[in-house]
């Protein structure tokens, strides 16, 4: 994986054997580096920094397929999906360094005749590559958006895997619960308290609306139903199943992420209330 840079000095007076005798030079060079590869018993050589045309012919004259550019992030997954070590110098490539695949091979695909090299049946199954295809740009990157957005729920869910009900359920309940604390508090405090369970109550009023909800009468008929039903995973039925439990609808969330976003929201509210001052645009001129 290291790069070392060499320089070769020719004098301006040189005769062709001096040329030949440095293409001779080169030439013994590679049939003896394509020779340590295969003592090593390597069947496929994967280089990053890459190699010129006349290497890439011996390599095909001495029936070792090679990859002559690969990135290096890319290098660095085939070597964990692979099992290999990626090894800088030809002295240091041993039998055991080597990595292992059942196939290796060259797919085709779309109009514009893409080309892809696949590496198949790694020795380390738990490496994976999901290869997204759409339409146009715009698609891709929100497909890629959507998985990277579900693969941050697992990695939240093995951080901590507990969880919350959905669909506004959980806000509405901690409204509920923050309005009962407010009312034991006599001070100036429990106003700020309701301004706190009515901002949470903002959540499922927009799933209401988004979903063509009248917000306000939907939002307090699930309110109602919470308290005389004493069931806090009563939310907002997005999909109109007629059923606003949401764990008959299997609609969760991370407890890490939801708390994640109240406490986000509470300091960016913070930060505001220490702002004593705002200027508009166009202000002073």
């Amino acid at each position: 994986k290291q790069w070392y840079q060499r320089r070769v000095a020719i004098t301006a007076g040189g005769s062709v054997e001096d040329y030949n005798k440095l293409h001779a030079y080169e030439q013994e060079q590679f049939v003896g580096m394509i020779k340590q590869i295969k003592d090593s018993g390597a069947t496929l050589a994967i280089c990053q920094w890459g190699f010129d045309d006349e290497a890439n012919h011996l390599c095909l004259q001495n029936d070792l397929p090679a990859v002559r550019w690969v990135g290096g992030p890319e290098i660095e997954l085939i070597a964990i999906a692979t099992g290999g070590r990626i090894v800088p110098r030809f002295s240091e490539l041993t039998a055991e360094k080597l990595g292992k695949a059942g196939k290796v091979r060259e797919i085709g695909f779309g109009t514009t005749k893409d080309r892809m090299m696949v590496i198949e049946d790694c020795h380390n199954t738990r490496a994976v590559t999901l290869f997204l295809r759409g339409s146009n740009t715009m698609i891709v990157q929100e497909a890629k958006r959507s998985i990277w957005d579900a693969m941050c729920v697992i990695r939240n869910l093995v951080k901590d895997n507990r969880i919350v009900y959905g669909g506004g359920s959980n806000e509405i309940s901690c409204a509920i619960s923050v309005n009962d604390a407010a009312d034991k508090v006599p001070s100036i405090e429990q106003y700020a308290m309701r301004a706190f369970a009515d901002a949470l109550e903002s959540v499922p009023m927009a799933l209401a609306e988004n979903s063509g909800f009248a917000p306000f009468s939907t939002l307090a008929d699930v309110k109602s139903r919470q308290i005389k039903e004493g069931n806090p995973r009563l939310g907002i039925d997005c999909m109109d199943n007629g059923q606003s439990d949401m764990r008959e609808q299997h609609v969760i969330e991370t407890l890490i992420g939801k708390k994640q976003q109240i406490m986000l929201a509470t300091q960016l509210v913070r930060m505001i209330l220490k702002i004593d001052d705002v200027r508009s645009p166009g202000e002073g001129e």
